[in-house]
């Protein structure tokens, strides 16, 4: 029996991904959970297997094509079997963003080098959004994708080549979204309009946390773990996360949930995006066993190999831009969590004492609660003690049994 391959919902949030790569070609012999594609989803780049055995009949998306989630790409049966009936609902072509239909007969497009205005005259998603906003008439056009297919690259060499084909002045040039840039505009589409933040910030003396992390840097010359100021300041959030746990929650429609673990998201800054690993059970972890982990997950992160339960459902959150010199920010609050921590820059700033001015070393931080479940007293509470673990650190490199 034919077997349909579909671009499967890889993540809570995908509604659509792109197909990289297919690893095996029509005509290719498949066995049960043998590597089909390589597909980028709105967080990470995974791979796509076979639930069924038999030969890769038919491919119905070319490499780079977007494609909504649930669409039919792909038709695995036996040599001789008709597969009419598993291609009967393919989706149209023109449908924005999803697979353009296929017969029987071969390949869902035209022969490479054949002239683009031909009756099968075919280009993937981007292309086709793309040559419209600009204007561009795809059968002036010659593609260079497989099998002679127009892609995104075509448009912007036709755009830039002269005139007729220029942008409309004064409007610039459009770049298509990426998966993740649509996740994320999604994602803080449904917590910052519906969820009512406020926001807390204090200053933080950072003179004896920069001191121990040295001495570990020190001690730790040939160590491939040296902790990172991000480090600390997770243990940090870990400690008074364990004696706060009233903000290891998050809201429901009749209950507040309280969390059993303390599961730290990290901002992660990528080229075109932004991830949030998370490090689970960060209550029960000493700061070696943070590092390591944690430097592990973000070498994931920034290769795009995490799995969905490494990026999701985190309890709280923590988004340092210290390293950029900013200052002073705000993060927005992505649930399940109830709040999440933005860490600005360590400065050494002017401090009075009594008559005397000195040199000091001050970092911002700025707590955002949600006040369905949380109000000031307890966000105050919370940073009065993560301020107490840095400015007093020692406790950062205690041992487990001892914290």
């Amino acid at each position: 029996m034919a077997s349909r391959v579909v671009m499967p919902k890889l993540t809570d949030t995908m509604e659509e991904g792109v197909v990289l790569a297919w690893k095996r070609r029509e005509g290719d012999r498949i066995e049960a959970g043998d590597v089909l594609a390589e597909i980028e989803t709105d967080k990470a780049v995974m791979d796509l297997e076979a639930f069924a055995s038999g030969t890769l009949r038919h491919l119905l998306v070319h490499e780079g094509d977007t494609v909504k989630a649930g669409t039919l790409i792909a038709v695995i049966a036996e040599p001789d079997e008709d597969i009419a009936a598993a291609l009967a609902d393919t989706i149209a072509p023109d449908a924005p963003g999803q697979a353009a239909p296929a017969t029987t007969a071969g390949p869902a497009s035209r022969p490479a080098g054949s002239p683009a205005g031909s009756d099968v005259l075919k280009a993937s998603p981007r292309a086709r959004k793309l040559a419209t906003e600009q204007g561009i008439d795809l059968a002036s056009l010659v593609g260079t994708g497989p099998e002679g297919r127009i892609v995104e690259e075509d448009i912007r060499a036709a755009m830039a080549s002269g005139p007729g084909v220029s942008p409309t002045p004064g409007l610039g040039t459009d770049r298509p979204l990426s998966q993740m840039r649509k996740a994320i505009a999604r994602a803080m589409t449904q917590s910052k309009a519906p969820v009512p933040h406020f926001y807390l910030t204090t200053e933080i003396a950072m003179e004896e946390a920069e001191q121990i992390r040295a001495k570990l840097k020190e001690g730790r010359r040939d160590h491939p773990h040296v902790p990172s100021m991000t480090d600390l300041l997770v243990k940090a959030a870990a400690l008074a996360l364990a004696r706060h746990p009233e903000i290891n929650v998050s809201y429901g429609n009749t209950a507040i949930r309280q969390h059993p673990t303390i599961d730290i998201g990290i901002a992660v800054g990528l080229d075109d995006g932004l991830l949030n690993p998370v490090l689970r059970n960060c209550g029960a972890k000493t700061l070696e066993e943070i590092t390591i982990e944690m430097r592990a997950l973000l070498e994931r992160a920034r290769s795009r190999k995490l799995q969905p339960q490494e990026y999701t459902g985190a309890t709280f959150s923590i988004s340092n831009l210290g390293m950029f010199d900013v200052d002073n920010f705000i993060a927005i609050l992505m649930p399940p969590e109830a709040a999440a921590l933005a860490v600005g820059a360590i400065r050494d700033v002017p401090i009075v004492e009594g008559k005397q001015v000195k040199a000091g070393r001050r970092m911002k931080v700025t707590l955002s609660c949600d006040h369905r479940v949380l109000d000031g007293m307890q966000g105050a509470k919370f940073l009065r003690e993560f301020k107490r673990v840095l400015e007093h650190p020692s406790e950062l490199t205690q041992p487990k049994e001892t914290q």
